[in-house]
């Protein structure tokens, strides 16, 4: 089987993205896990498969690089939309259907998108951070220095112990820098190891950050070791409304590849 497909990626964050419309593609596990493979495939964190939607213009399928069906992600959704966008299936203002149901996003310049967010649950303090789910599952542990965290040691052990091992979490660790900036590193349940970017942990981690009123700030940087993404949103009474997430979605490459 061939296909084409391109490559793309959200702040160091990368992905795969296929048009998958016509849902001729059939990718086994064991496919999707070679074709991220750094070494002996294309490369990638995930795959983002773009399939038709009856309801909205799209609907994003996303996996992880270990081969399993993922949850929301925010970088690559953005990719997603950004390759919608320049093959023509898209306007600059679309709605479509992910993980968690029913996104906007509005496309602001060539690589530039602003996509808007939900939060799924309560926010839940515990004895290891502060839990929420953004679109999928996130834990935030604010640090003083997290540049000497060794994120895939550390969040493995999160993401692995008792209390998350079978449904899994997303680790992040925040550090503050001013009121409005924050620097963020995350472990990626599925990718299993440090990424350069995470959307909707950033999502979570400057709602967790405003909620624990480390800032009062409704408009806040976070700064991911691939760039910065912009998450804002309204604060009324304690719920969070109006969430959105706003960075780049860069192509790499397009390629046809036969599996």
């Amino acid at each position: 089987m061939k296909f084409k497909f391109s490559k793309y990626s959200g702040v160091g964050n990368d992905f795969i993205v296929i048009d998958n419309r016509d849902n001729e593609i059939k990718l086994s596990k064991s496919d999707i896990i070679r074709l991220c493979n750094r070494n002996i495939g294309i490369g990638s964190d995930g795959i983002i498969f773009l399939s038709n939607c009856i309801k909205n213009d799209f609907e994003i399928i996303h996996y992880t690089s270990d081969g399993n069906l993922g949850s929301l992600c925010g970088n690559g959704s953005r990719c997603a939309i950004s390759f919608a966008y320049k093959n023509n299936i898209i306007k600059k203002d679309t709605f479509f259907s992910a993980y968690d149901g029913t996104h906007k996003a509005y496309i602001l310049n060539d690589e530039l998108i602003k996509m808007e967010m939900k939060i799924n649950s309560k926010i839940i303090e515990n004895e290891y951070g502060i839990w929420v789910d953004t679109g999928s599952p996130h834990l935030v542990i604010e640090s003083s220095n997290i540049e000497e965290i060794n994120v895939k040691k550390e969040g493995a052990k999160v993401r692995y112990n008792s209390l998350y091992n079978k449904d899994g979490v997303n680790v992040n660790y925040v550090e503050k820098i001013s009121n409005n900036t924050f620097k963020i590193r995350t472990y990626e349940r599925g990718v299993e190891n440090e990424t350069k970017a995470c959307g909707t942990g950033s999502t979570a981690s400057a709602i967790c950050m405003n909620y624990l009123n480390k800032t009062n700030s409704e408009s806040i940087k976070m700064k991911c070791l691939g760039g910065d993404l912009m998450v804002e949103f309204e604060k009324i009474d304690k719920d969070f409304k109006n969430i959105s997430i706003t960075g780049p979605a860069k192509l790499i490459f397009n390629g046809e590849i036969e599996v």
